[in-house]
């Protein structure tokens, strides 16, 4: 998270990148292991999720779902990441957020 006004030169994609990295190193998983993404951040373009990662990232060929819903939204992306495991759709799915907030 970015604090409102603070300047810095890092982009959500840079936010993006050392959360997903330390979330996959915590949990030893490898990227290959992803098959799903679920990526919440309120503030940013349509397909912020898509940028964060595959250009941060590097992850290709999965479906990510980009959530927004506010102050929910990280807890929203990590139930949407849970259902895709529990209704069979994923072994495994990634839940990433991230924001970086105008003034």
């Amino acid at each position: 998270f970015m604090k409102p006004g603070v300047e810095n030169s890092r982009d959500y994609p840079d936010l993006a990148k050392e959360a997903g990295q330390k979330a996959l190193a915590d949990a030893q998983i490898p990227y290959s292991a992803v098959e799903h993404a679920c990526v919440s951040y309120v503030f940013g373009d349509s397909t912020s999720g898509q940028r964060a990662i595959y250009h941060s990232l590097g992850l290709t060929g999965i479906p990510i779902i980009n959530v927004n819903n506010n102050c929910s939204s990280g807890s929203t992306a990590l139930f949407m990441a849970r259902q895709l495991i529990r209704g069979g759709l994923a072994n495994c799915a990634l839940a990433l957020g991230f924001e970086k907030m105008e003034k």
